[in-house]
């Protein structure tokens, strides 16, 4: 114990000492600066300069983007961003795919590709013979009556108010005013992809829209001349070819007799002044003639 006290202070001594730090220059000798300086002001400027890097980093790395670098520290935020991107993505990715639908749906039924109702039906045939039947959850069958006693809650209140809009109703109960007044020249026949029926009338006749909608297409083509579609409710597309001239554009909202267009003679496949109309439900073709009883 005894050699120790002299040993610690000599230690503190030593501390104490004064030393002069002179600053030279190396060819001409000529001395620059000098400072006077102890093993106990060395320690402490040493360590007062380390303490200061070490906070200044802290700061950099505390409220610079450098902090993500460091594994575990952003993780939270980063997958809350990652979640964030994931929502967005499936939401543009829904979009996208519920526009591509709509435009493969409207491209077929402008080039006169697409189904009919009884195509329809047989692949419903099919698709029937070929679900595997599995025994229903017990959630999912109380959830589903849950839906359809709220359903039919909501149109028993809507019948007894007289609520019920004209989206809602089948389209056999919907009224259509005839787009013009003539003779049928070419029936319905889904054998020659014939998706509408060929209306005569006289020359200059105003062509009428059958329901209230709003026109989605309206231009030239070159084989069926100038021709107008228009979207209704009850996802309901009429399209009128072979017109002279139209007098609506994209965009616009027509009422149900509006004219909008002229009928006409226009385009390769035609024979002679008359109206071509279609009418299209839910995607699929329908046959004008089970809509009006009588175009005259």
């Amino acid at each position: 114990m005894a050699k120790k006290e002299p040993r610690i202070k000599r230690w503190r001594e030593r501390l104490r000492n004064t030393y002069r730090l002179v600053v030279m220059n190396n060819d001409t000798f000529e001395e620059i600066g000098s400072y006077k300086l102890t093993l106990l002001n060395f320690y402490l400027i040493g360590s007062t300069l380390a303490v200061l890097i070490s906070v200044l980093i802290l700061v950099f790395i505390v409220f610079t983007p450098l902090k993500r670098l460091i594994p575990g520290y952003g993780d939270v935020d980063v997958n809350n961003e990652i979640l964030m991107l994931e929502r967005e993505l499936k939401s543009m990715n829904d979009s996208m795919r519920i526009q591509k639908n709509y435009t493969d749906s409207f491209k077929k039924i402008l080039v006169g590709e697409t189904e009919t109702e009884e195509d329809v039906a047989s692949a419903a045939r099919i698709s029937d013979d070929t679900i595997e039947i599995v025994d229903p959850i017990k959630e999912d069958t109380l959830l589903r009556e849950e839906v359809e006693l709220e359903e039919t809650r909501r149109v028993t209140q809507n019948a007894m108010v007289g609520a019920i809009s004209e989206t809602g109703l089948p389209i056999d109960q919907i009224y259509f005013s005839p787009p013009v007044r003539g003779e049928i020249s070419a029936p319905y026949n889904t054998l020659n992809k014939h998706w509408g029926i060929d209306l005569i009338a006289p020359k200059d006749s105003p062509i009428l829209s059958v329901l209230r909608g709003t026109v989605i297409s309206a231009g030239w083509d070159m084989d069926f001349g100038f021709t107008i579609t228009i979207q209704h409710a009850n996802n309901i597309i009429t399209v009128y070819k072979h017109n002279s001239a139209l007098l609506k554009e994209v965009g616009d909202i027509v009422n149900a007799g509006e004219a909008i267009a002229i009928i006409g003679n226009t385009g390769e496949q035609t024979d002679g002044p008359h109206l071509h109309f279609e009418i299209w439900h839910n995607g699929v073709s329908i046959d004008p003639e089970d809509i009006f009883k009588s175009f005259r």
